[in-house]
């Protein structure tokens, strides 16, 4: 099936782009959720680019850039140091922090690329060289096991969508899910105490579901009014006040509101961070180790595993003050 690509408003695609995500989908095998990310980076450069280069004029609406414009012989101009006035545009202009730049130029390395040595669209790769920004490592931010507790405890139990809500927020922090992962669950991929999902680059993993989780989705499910929806939506798990496949912006919405709601304001907390929860309690407190822990995330790659190794400043407290030198020292005195 070839990818179908939704043009963004008075703009069509320029056959480099069309052909490109028609080749992360067909022969890649992308996730639609990555070839969207790409699709949305390489719409901006390209934007960018016909401005830059003067075919449209600087003054011309930045959403009204028309992309079509950029034909094979416009990228063949493309050079390395347009490349990085892009990236600057990006710092400066977009305020885009360090992980969305190496995002952008993950996307453009691979759509360069494709242009070169797939479709042989361009005479030289200019983005061969181009240098991916310095992420520094940081530790991931979730919410304690106390926070945790308060935040399931706080849910009202007289709003309309209590039981979706506590179900949504328990499968975050029991199951680690990603949020693309939660609103595609579907009810006919739940077997006894297994959840088969499609995670992140398209691969299947099954996700194992404890008592509180089988619980919640029970407990959801008795409460759902199955009559008012249509039979194309019967097998979604989440569903939205319109009985439709929830969304990920509303699912973001409504964790920040809970979290804010349960009186928690020590950082922004989204479904991301709720995996974080999950991945940092299930280490801590659960005594699951690192290779577990990275076949329950859905990690492909060890060292991102590794992020959750980290150790909190009670940790580090309770290390320093271990010592017995400490302790043979206060004696003395």
């Amino acid at each position: 099936m070839i990818y179908n690509i939704v043009p963004s408003v008075n703009h069509c695609y320029p056959p480099c782009l069309t052909n490109f995500l028609n080749y992360l989908e067909v022969i890649k095998g992308k996730s639609p959720n990555t070839i969207e990310g790409y699709r949305n980076d390489l719409v901006i450069f390209l934007k960018y680019m016909l401005i830059y280069k003067g075919v449209v004029p600087n003054t011309t609406d930045f959403d009204s850039v028309p992309i079509e414009k950029a034909d094979f012989a416009f990228l063949n101009t493309i050079t390395l140091t347009d490349l990085y006035s892009f990236m600057a545009f990006l710092e400066k202009q977009r305020n885009n922090g360090t992980y969305a730049r190496a995002r952008k130029v993950a996307s453009l390395k691979s759509f360069f690329q494709y242009l070169h040595s797939k479709e042989r669209a361009i005479s030289d790769n200019p983005a061969i060289d181009l240098e991916t920004p310095k992420i520094s490592k940081r530790h991931p931010v979730y919410l304690t096991l106390d926070q945790s507790v308060t935040l399931m405890n706080s849910l009202n139990p007289n709003k309309k969508n209590y039981y979706r809500d506590y179900c949504i927020l328990t499968l975050f922090i029991n199951c680690g899910l990603r949020l693309s992962e939660l609103c595609s669950i579907q009810i006919s991929k739940i077997k006894q105490d297994t959840l088969t999902i499609i995670g992140k680059g398209n691969k299947e993993r099954t996700v194992y579901l404890n008592d509180l989780a089988l619980k919640s989705i029970k407990t959801y499910l008795e409460h759902r009014d199955d009559s008012v929806i249509s039979p194309e939506y019967q097998d979604m798990l989440f569903l939205s006040t319109r009985n439709t496949p929830i969304n990920k912006r509303t699912v973001e919405i409504l964790v920040k509101k809970h979290i804010t709601d349960a009186g928690i304001t020590d950082g922004k907390y989204t479904p991301h961070k709720l995996r974080h929860t999950a991945a940092t309690i299930l280490y801590k407190h659960g005594n699951v180790d690192i290779r577990k822990l990275q076949s329950i995330l859905g990690h492909e790659n060890l060292s991102t595993t590794q992020i959750y190794t980290h150790v909190d400043e009670k940790d580090l407290r309770d290390a320093i003050n271990s010592n017995p030198l400490t302790r043979l020292l206060t004696e003395e005195s």
